[in-house]
């Protein structure tokens, strides 16, 4: 079977931010991205799990380029001003054309 090299973006952000950052990423060039409620625990400590739904992480598949442009406006916009990390992992897909958008495929 043949697989496409790619890059797996994950977020992890405030919930308030989910609209916001769905709506950011459809428009720098990602064809869809899936949403989990998360707790944990980081450089901030421990999150309570009285309160539903501290984090939210946002996954998106997309090409080298737009996670590029996710990470930069991410750098650009959120991360002095709201509890945002972002990491960029490469993976390797199935069915590689469904997470590149039609203007990008002909390039």
């Amino acid at each position: 079977m043949h697989t496409y090299p790619l890059k797996l973006v994950t977020i992890i952000a405030e919930p308030v931010l989910e609209l916001r950052l769905a709506t950011e990423l459809r428009g720098l060039g990602a064809t869809g991205f899936t949403v989990v409620e998360g707790r944990g625990e980081g450089a901030g400590g421990w999150h309570p799990t009285a309160i539903p739904g501290v984090n939210i992480r946002i996954e998106t598949i997309v090409s080298s380029e737009v996670a590029d442009r996710i990470v930069e406006h991410l750098a650009a916009r959120y991360f002095d001003a709201y509890a945002v990390i972002a990491y960029v992992s490469d993976i390797a897909v199935v069915r590689g054309a469904k997470y590149v958008s039609p203007s990008l495929r002909t390039r």
